[in-house]
């Protein structure tokens, strides 16, 4: 399985400058896609009132992995598992 590592972020967040160049290494021998989600610019309004105010967030496959931290070993560990979050829709 792919799975899909979403960095959620917002201009001038340095912290999130910080962890995309930790998610970057990461993510291609997982054979992960990474991508960036500005949460003032995206389409869905709801993610600066959910996730605004504890910027940056990791998500993996759409749930909630870790936010302002992200230990590598963690998400290495998730990312190796065939479905991270069995039951999750």
């Amino acid at each position: 399985m792919v799975h899909t590592v979403t960095l959620l972020t917002r201009e001038g967040c340095g912290s999130c400058v910080r962890v995309h160049g930790q998610l970057i290494p990461l993510c291609p021998p997982e054979r992960a896609r990474l991508e960036l989600v500005d949460v003032d610019r995206a389409r869905d309004p709801e993610l600066a009132v959910e996730y605004g105010d504890r910027l940056p967030v990791v998500l993996v496959d759409g749930a909630e992995h870790s936010c302002w931290e992200v230990d590598d070993d963690e998400l290495l560990a998730t990312l190796g598992e065939p479905d991270p979050f069995p039951g999750w829709d």
